[in-house]
């Protein structure tokens, strides 16, 4: 890939970011500060990161908004085939998007499987966006994840950590107990990791 299509890629993905409707405290679109995230998450756990894993970071969530969560039935069914059809509409418009920006259709190929979460354990690139995506979601969003779920039982915020840790590798695990959490969220992980 040349450093004219990463560019490409890089302000397509971006552009596509934008149109998220959904803003964070500052005025910028939620996915963009989200996709933000993750790379630096990505690049955090491998400082050598390639270009093209950057990108697929990027793409973690690409245009997530286009397909509310309650366009699914709000079961758990409904929650895994939403999460499914959010796989294959990701992965797809990555590559669109890397395809248009004049990146190799082998490596736009790669990063809509990282995307789809093809391979995760087995598929390095895959595993990483997985890393990074469970590291953002412990440092930045499981506070407001908490509060907007506050009936659910002690119990069932353990099982999703332990859910969460479980898709981790080894050295995002040692990331995430490096993280300074609210003691309330640090106690649950420490349940949920311990022995």
């Amino acid at each position: 890939m040349s450093d004219l299509a990463y560019a490409r890629a890089r302000t397509l993905i971006d552009a596509a970011h934008a149109g998220d409707p959904a803003q964070d405290a500052e005025g910028r679109p939620a996915e963009l500060v989200y996709a933000d995230s993750v790379e630096s998450w990505v690049v955090t756990l491998d400082p050598t990161a390639a270009p093209l894993l950057r990108l697929a970071a990027r793409c973690q969530h690409l245009e997530r908004w286009r397909v509310p969560r309650e366009t699914f039935p709000l079961d758990k069914p409904g929650y895994h085939a939403w999460r499914r059809s959010l796989y294959t509409k990701q992965s797809e418009r990555a590559r669109e998007l890397l395809f248009q920006a004049g990146v190799p259709a082998k490596e736009a190929s790669e990063v809509a499987e990282w995307v789809s979460k093809t391979g995760l354990k087995s598929n390095p690139g895959t595993q990483m966006l997985e890393d990074a995506a469970c590291l953002v979601f412990l440092e930045k969003e499981i506070g407001g994840f908490a509060a907007q779920h506050a009936e659910y039982p002690r119990e069932k915020f353990i099982d999703i950590l332990k859910k969460t840790w479980r898709k981790m590798s080894t050295p995002a695990q040692a990331a995430a107990l490096r993280l300074q959490l609210p003691p309330t969220i640090a106690a649950l992980v420490r349940e949920a990791v311990g022995p």
